[in-house]
């Protein structure tokens, strides 16, 4: 019954936590997320794509509802868990699905091949003229686009730029 009343002292119950209670569910929760980022793999902040945006912007937003009481913690952790397993089960599905891959991470979108402009995809992923150059000039140290032979908007939604 000691422990019982120790966990109550440390972690509480609802919404009326006092400051020791959340610091101590804040770290808990820290620690589970790092592990369940761990679960999810290192690629999640390595590639910065949506797929794996939405997966950061969720996964915080969920824990944070352990850390001020607004959820209770066992459920809400699950729940964690049961998003990092589907989030890397995507993200595996991927790599041997090209179908799966384009739904979950999207595809590349060229934006200028061989001098000319394409103006519908440049539309389509709303990237403008100064867009490119402004790749040019942060990727090929020029602002020039007659040393380019191709301009792509990759997955990630990092903007390449090949050099002829």
């Amino acid at each position: 019954m000691l422990v019982m009343e120790w966990i109550h002292t440390l972690f509480g119950t609802g919404r009326d936590l006092n400051s020791l209670q959340m610091v101590c569910r804040a770290i808990v929760s820290f620690l589970l997320t790092l592990v369940l980022i761990r679960i999810a793999g290192i690629r999640t902040f390595g590639k910065r794509s949506a797929f794996d945006n939405v997966f950061v912007i969720m996964l915080g937003s969920i824990f944070s509802r352990v850390v001020v009481g607004a959820s209770p913690f066992i459920p809400t952790t699950l729940g964690c868990l049961a998003f990092v397993l589907v989030h890397s089960g995507l993200g595996w599905i991927s790599v041997w699905s090209d179908v799966i891959g384009r739904l979950v991470k999207g595809e590349r979108k060229v934006l200028y091949t061989e001098g000319k402009m394409d103006e519908r995809n440049m539309r389509r992923v709303m990237v403008s003229e100064k867009d490119l150059l402004e790749s040019v000039r942060l990727r090929l140290n020029s602002d020039n686009l007659d040393e380019v032979r191709e301009i792509v908007l990759e997955r990630n939604g990092e903007i390449s730029v090949i050099r002829k």
